[in-house]
């Protein structure tokens, strides 16, 4: 039988890095003691509830939050329609093994985790110029974990990213105080790695002001680390603060701005900076409704892509298949119904990362249903799910669409049903 899912205080305690064994050692009580509390069966008694709080890196205000939700969560029987697989032929894509119902928990656990872990990571970034003492590995012995964190946020599996971000930037912040000149640069550069990665966290999962702090952060660092290359991806990330602030203007402009920065496109990685960043113009250019804009960032992009194999460069996913997955995009902002037929007759290649590949398929639910094809779009929705499922179900764009399914069925399938408890859209 799979583990049930961790309460919120049991994800803060995993998201700090403690065993119920380990945590009962450092406040002086039993194990069980520590079971009983992420149990919600019993609360910690006001005197151990300071030694908790240090332990777990929250607030006391914080701790009580925690608590709260630990107690309501035990109170709750566990949803059959949110634990129990409901097993359904996609067509779009080969459908994943059977597997034990690992795939509907484990996202409902992560989310714990995540939510847990965040209190901690703002906390490295107050201290970003004044971390914590520690161990501090070189720039190049911190390469590997960079990245691991950044094939992570690709792949959409963020409640890794957010167990180990916030120790992982406040060792880079000591060693962007350690070396020589080039040390420090290959530090700030890894670290404008690292904060994208939590980035990816910190917006998929609604903490729009930490996200905004983050890209800010972000920039710094890829000023200190004087690489070009790292300034247009970070171009590239700050356009989602314009897209939920709707200011679409100033997100083509900075678009516009990094690409004629980059550096002649002499490489590989120049091309694909070049590229990612008219390809994503394109996309700001359809959903402002500007069809001639977006075509000619489309083109652009394609100059860029010829001869760049696909490829993760600087933290971006770019070359053709990247490509054509954002010419869907396009074709949706626009409501172009030629354009969404070609895209539907391609699939992404599976080794796309798998937050791209959920992409795809959640725009082409949403065109689908502007297309009037709520089967197809269902379809697609449970083929994003199985690209990516923690991306799948952080994502609004998710729950718009399983909502006006929902709203549009007088009498909704079983499987809609399971798929929009999953994703918690009403």
């Amino acid at each position: 039988m799979a583990a049930r899912p961790l309460t919120p205080l049991a994800a803060a305690r995993e998201a700090a890095g403690y065993t119920q064994e380990s945590l009962a050692v450092t406040l002086k009580v039993e194990r069980t003691t520590i079971g009983r509390w992420e149990r919600g069966v019993q609360s910690p008694q006001p005197w151990q509830r300071p030694g908790l709080a240090r332990a777990l890196q929250v607030s006391l205000d914080e701790l009580d939050g925690l608590l709260r939700r630990t107690a309501r969560r035990s109170s709750k029987p566990t949803s059959a329609a949110v634990l129990t697989p409901a097993p359904i032929g996609v067509e779009l894509i080969p459908p994943a093994p059977p597997t034990s119902d690992s795939h509907e928990r484990e996202p409902v656990a992560e989310v714990d985790v995540i939510h847990a872990a965040i209190p901690r990571l703002r906390r490295a970034l107050d201290r970003l110029d004044l971390p914590d003492d520690g161990p501090t590995r070189t720039p190049a012995g911190l390469h590997g974990d960079i990245a691991r964190a950044s094939d992570d946020r690709l792949q959409s599996r963020y409640g890794n990213l957010a167990r180990r971000l916030p120790d992982l930037i406040t060792e880079l912040a000591r060693a962007g105080q350690l070396g020589d000149t080039t040390d420090r640069r290959h530090a700030a550069a890894l670290l404008t790695l690292a904060l994208r990665a939590a980035d990816g966290v910190a917006f998929k999962f609604g903490y729009l002001d930490l996200s905004a702090r983050l890209i800010d952060l972000m920039r710094s660092a890829a000023q200190l680390a004087e690489d070009p290359l790292l300034l247009a991806a970070v171009a590239y990330v700050r356009t989602e603060t314009f897209f939920a602030n709707g200011d679409l203007d100033t997100a083509a402009r900075a678009l516009e701005l990094a690409a004629d920065h980059v550096p002649d496109l002499d490489t590989a990685s120049a091309s694909a900076a070049f590229g990612a960043l008219h390809m994503r113009a394109a996309v700001v250019a359809g959903r402002a409704g500007k069809p001639d804009r977006a075509a000619d960032h489309l083109r652009e992009a394609r100059r860029a892509a010829t001869g760049v194999p696909e490829g993760v460069y600087q933290g971006t996913a770019f070359g053709p298949a990247s490509l054509r997955i954002h010419e869907l995009a396009v074709a949706v902002e626009l409501r172009d119904p030629l354009g969404i037929e070609r895209a539907a007759a391609w699939h992404p290649p599976d080794t796309l990362p798998a937050e791209r590949r959920s992409h795809y398929f959640i725009d082409l639910a949403r065109a689908q249903l502007t297309l009037g094809r709520h089967e197809d779009a269902y379809l697609c929705l449970q083929a994003a799910r199985q690209a990516a499922p923690e991306h799948t179900r952080a994502h609004p764009q998710v729950r718009h669409s399983l909502s006006t399914l929902l709203r549009t069925h007088s009498a909704p399938s079983t499987g809609l049903l399971d798929l929009a408890a999953w994703a918690r859209a009403r």
